[in-house]
């Protein structure tokens, strides 16, 4: 039997992984609303600055050192690029012309580019019967989401297009930091500052070619700016280092399937975004992609298979 303590821990953990996912979910909603006031790259700016500062705090409340390890701070320059500042640019700039509803159905792909990415790079993660098929499946789910017949316009398809590069890049930062960070042994919430502090600074970097956009700050533009970085960005990464560490990498990862979900009824909900029949189909198709790749509806249908006295331990 559970003890009181044990039990909730994981119930603790449980209401972190719903506020992860609608954190996450949540961001594209965020970046829908920046842009009625800022440009993309402002969007970026005001997303970095806040995130580093959210765990510039943590960092000095829990009184975690900071590196001084050049090579590492290197490794996690090039992590936050492709992980931060270009699929950041991306999405933000696509959320111009598509709903940030289709946005995080498309933000749903991240693990099957991830896949593809380590396959090639990881002599660990080589492609499977289960991984191939599930790469398939996600691949025709995004032909679906982007429904080539009904594309109106230039803009919409490199809009789609922009997005796809965001989670290709997200992948292949994933990929990197298995192999040149995580060997490392540096605790997540250190390597999350390092990245965004190194994002930021980027940003920072790049003010004074940004500052000639012109802004309209409003309450909801700011508001949404701060939840987008200090929660979205910067909390975000301290609540998956917590659940990771009480489920596991795969149980952790399963948050990718109710962000969608989220983005999609809030896009719905609260901005009266148009959804298509096509976008949640192919949705299913990629979740579907995912679970296959990573084994789950095999686990799934031989546990199926086993005798009723066996799947319930009688």
């Amino acid at each position: 039997m559970e003890s009181g303590g044990s039990r909730a821990g994981q119930s603790g953990i449980a209401i972190q992984f719903c506020l992860l996912a609608l954190a996450w979910g949540a961001s594209f909603l965020f970046i829908k609303i920046g842009l009625d006031g800022l440009s993309p790259a402002q969007v970026v700016w005001a997303r970095m600055v806040f995130g580093a500062l959210a765990l510039g705090a943590i960092m000095l409340i829990a009184r975690r050192p900071v590196p001084r390890d050049a090579a590492l701070w290197g490794h996690l320059t090039v992590v936050t690029i492709l992980l931060c500042v270009v699929p950041f640019l991306l999405f933000s700039w696509a959320e111009q012309h598509i709903s940030s509803s289709l946005a995080s159905i498309y933000n749903a792909t991240t693990p099957l580019t991830t896949m593809a990415f380590a396959a090639v790079v990881l002599s660990t993660e080589r492609i499977t019967r289960d991984r191939g098929t599930g790469l398939v499946l996600g691949f025709a789910g995004v032909l679906l989401i982007i429904g080539p017949w009904s594309i109106a316009g230039e803009h919409n398809l490199l809009a789609q297009l922009a997005c796809l590069g965001a989670t290709t890049c997200y992948g292949l930062a994933f990929t990197y930091l298995r192999k040149f960070v995580s060997p490392r042994g540096v605790p997540a919430v250190t390597v999350a500052f390092i990245q965004v502090s190194a994002g930021a600074a980027i940003m920072v970097l790049a003010t004074p070619l940004l500052a000639g956009s012109p802004m309209t700050l409003t309450w909801p533009v700011v508001s949404s700016m701060i939840a987008l970085g200090a929660v979205s960005t910067g909390l975000a990464y301290i609540m998956n280092t917590n659940i990771v560490a009480a489920w596991g990498a795969a149980n952790a990862a399963a948050v990718t399937y109710v962000t969608p979900i989220v983005g999609v009824v809030l896009g719905i909900i609260v901005l009266d975004e148009p959804l298509s029949w096509n976008q949640p189909v192919g949705a299913v198709l990629v979740i579907a992609g995912i679970l296959t790749a990573h084994g789950r509806l095999t686990q799934l249908s031989a546990r199926m298979k086993q005798p009723e006295s066996t799947r319930t331990g009688r």
